[in-house]
């Protein structure tokens, strides 16, 4: 059976990386990767062709903007490294996810790419289940005190290191200050304050704008892990197992999250392409996200927006102990294989750029907008440069700040399970079909059915 289900899932990988080829005439598929780190591992007599994989690290990463960076950080290597190559094969997100499983499951761990990016969601799920995938990096030279506590955590287990992070995702609240002035606020009256204090604020702007303080999409639950993060609060208990029954902590921010949709601070929008279109129209004052949604901020083609938003925390979750206004969501972070041609190699390049260049997130910042979770880069010259978007403040230096004092919570294994069960269980009490300790019930059967527990 075992050797069924392996077939089974070997088929799926390569169906997944033949469905990668032709996306550019430039990217190789994750399927010829893997054939040819496979083909040049076994050929042990072939020497040339073990020379060149000695100097060749292979990157599997999804999406032009993580592809652009990496090959940035490849670009700066390789000019000072005569005869390095970095070869960035763009490879989806869940391909990546799928093709891990399958190889460890297979045994075929040198079909696996020298570096491959994971989600920050999903990463300490996979080094559970496969950690035989993973280099240690704990020992390696990487200085991970230079990254954010939070953001490290998610690639942490047994006290061992085995990511490097990459992109921020970090937490900030973004507000219209045009329509904040018109209701007679400032930027200024919603830094450092309290989920009480905001639901006050967006009560008063709400009743003389007629404007929504915040955007979310329906039955995502990402605002509501946000407010749980900023205060410390877990939805799992030290065992790993979902613990969402008598949790206090996750009861009050859930109250929190419903009292603004109820008194319409927080506008629900059906999907993602209506919660970007409430951001770009002007139909609401802000968002709370991940640093990352500057993108869709200033992607808007109206004018009048530059110069009309700033930056500022998020507000905590009142006089819950441990209650902070520092959060974050979604971002990604860097992996190397187990069986990774050349590790020195890889940890050279990685203490060269990602791990050890101020300039190289200068330039990934200024060309591309990546944001990052790089401490000391927060001091340069790049990040403390102004935006005119923004209202002509640095606000990258401001983002990376931030990074540094968001609470470490344990997320467990399971996000995506508890994720959907969350939202479900938002969407059944907004809409009045169950009271909310039913529906958090529910929400627990469900998540212990789904993983086995």
């Amino acid at each position: 059976m075992k050797t069924k289900i392996i077939t089974a899932l070997l088929t799926a990988a390569m169906a997944v990386s033949f469905a990668a080829c032709g996306q550019t005439e430039e990217t190789t598929s994750s399927g010829e990767a893997a054939q040819q780190s496979t083909q040049v591992s076994e050929s042990g007599s072939q020497e040339g062709a073990e020379a060149t994989q000695e100097q060749t690290l292979t990157v599997w990463c999804w999406d032009s903007f993580n592809v652009d960076a990496m090959k940035t950080a490849g670009e700066i290597y390789e000019a000072d490294h005569p005869g390095v190559k970095i070869d960035v094969v763009e490879t989806v997100s869940s391909d990546i996810q799928t093709l891990v499983q399958t190889y460890a499951m297979s045994g075929e761990l040198n079909a696996l790419p020298d570096i491959f990016l994971m989600d920050d969601q999903v990463f300490a799920k996979y080094l559970q289940n496969y950690p035989e995938v993973f280099a240690d990096l704990t020992d390696s030279g990487i200085n991970f005190s230079d990254f954010a506590a939070s953001k490290v955590a998610n690639s942490v287990s047994g006290g061992r290191n085995y990511g490097v992070p990459y992109d921020s995702n970090t937490v900030i609240a973004c507000y219209r200050t045009d329509y904040l002035e018109q209701a007679g606020y400032t930027i200024d009256d919603l830094t450092d304050i309290t989920w009480d204090e905001f639901i006050a604020i967006g009560e008063d702007v709400l009743a003389k704008t007629g404007m929504p303080m915040l955007t979310n999409v329906q039955g995502e639950p990402d605002l509501l892990n946000m407010i749980l993060q900023s205060a410390g609060i877990s939805v799992f208990d030290e065992q790993g197992n979902i613990a969402l029954v008598d949790n206090d902590g996750l009861k009050y921010a859930m109250n929190i999250y419903m009292e603004l949709v109820q008194k319409g601070i927080l506008q629900e929008q059906t999907d993602w392409s209506g919660y970007q279109g409430s951001i770009n129209n002007g139909t609401v004052v802000g968002t709370i996200n991940g640093s990352w949604i500057c993108a869709t901020i200033m992607s808007t083609d109206q004018a009048e927006q530059e110069g009309n938003w700033a930056v500022t925390n998020m507000p905590k979750l009142n006089d819950y102990d441990g209650a902070a206004n520092y959060s974050a969501q979604g971002g990604s972070t860097w992996a190397i294989s187990s069986t990774c041609s050349n590790y020195d190699l890889a940890v050279d390049f990685f203490n060269t750029t990602w791990a050890g260049s101020t300039e190289f997130y200068d330039r990934i910042l200024t060309d591309l907008g990546a944001i990052a979770t790089y401490l000391p880069a927060a001091d340069s010259e790049a990040y403390n440069q102004t935006s005119d978007y923004f209202g002509g403040e640095a606000i990258y230096s401001k983002i990376v700040s931030y990074g540094s004092m968001i609470p470490t919570v344990n997320k467990g294994i399971y996000w995506s399970e508890e994720k959907e069960a969350l939202g479900v269980a938002l969407a059944n009490v907004l809409g009045g079909t169950t009271d909310l300790d039913s529906a958090i019930a529910e929400a627990q059967a469900t998540v212990e059915f789904n993983i086995g527990q």
